[in-house]
């Protein structure tokens, strides 16, 4: 038995055990809200930031998991390195989307709320930007990298349904080929501009 799994078992250990996974959540998260804050600082951003930025706005998420989510039954017909591929590519593309609006990470953010249940964890934040508060949901696991989210939910819109939706239907449509044809010029377009 892990000593996770021995501690859960002890009375009263299960309550301790969360709350000190809130703690840590929330730590991390602040910790990488104040990197992206320094790094972006208050003048231009240049293409060593950008990078570093890409990695601390990114850093967090588990792209596999949340790619197994948007291709859903699709994904277990993929060969190892077709998965690979597709993680890949699409992780590139929303990481380049994260640097659309960057001063939207300058923004205020509050951890409201934290509920976790084992190796998942629930967590409801709000960002305040340009005066306008917005509720930011992160559906996150415990992996062996620590908590990472498997699904980022803006104003009741999850990343991954949307994902899911235009990726379901495409693959049904035209194939896993045509869509990672796609998804490779559509990475394309957006690293060059």
């Amino acid at each position: 038995m892990s000593l996770t799994a021995a501690l859960v078992a002890l009375p009263g250990a299960g309550t301790a055990s969360a709350q000190n996974a809130e703690q840590t959540i929330r730590a991390e998260l602040e910790k990488r809200d104040q990197r992206i804050k320094s790094e972006l600082g208050q003048g231009e951003i240049g293409s060593a930031q950008r990078d570093t930025l890409k990695v601390l706005i990114n850093g967090f998420i588990d792209f596999e998991s949340m790619a197994a989510e948007a291709l859903g039954p699709h994904w277990t017909d993929l060969t190892d390195a077709e998965r690979t591929e597709f993680v890949d590519v699409f992780s590139e593309i929303v990481r380049h989307q994260s640097l659309g609006d960057l001063d939207v990470y300058r923004s205020s953010v509050t951890y409201d709320r934290i509920t976790v249940d084992g190796n998942t964890a629930h967590v409801v934040s709000t960002t305040t930007y340009k005066d306008v508060p917005t509720i930011v949901e992160y559906h996150m696991t415990l992996t062996d990298d620590g908590w990472r989210a498997r699904d980022i939910v803006l104003d009741d819109v999850s990343t991954v349904e949307g994902y899911s939706r235009s990726f379901q239907t495409f693959v049904r449509k035209k194939g896993f080929a045509a869509l990672m044809d796609n998804l490779n010029k559509r990475l394309e377009r957006i690293s060059e501009a």
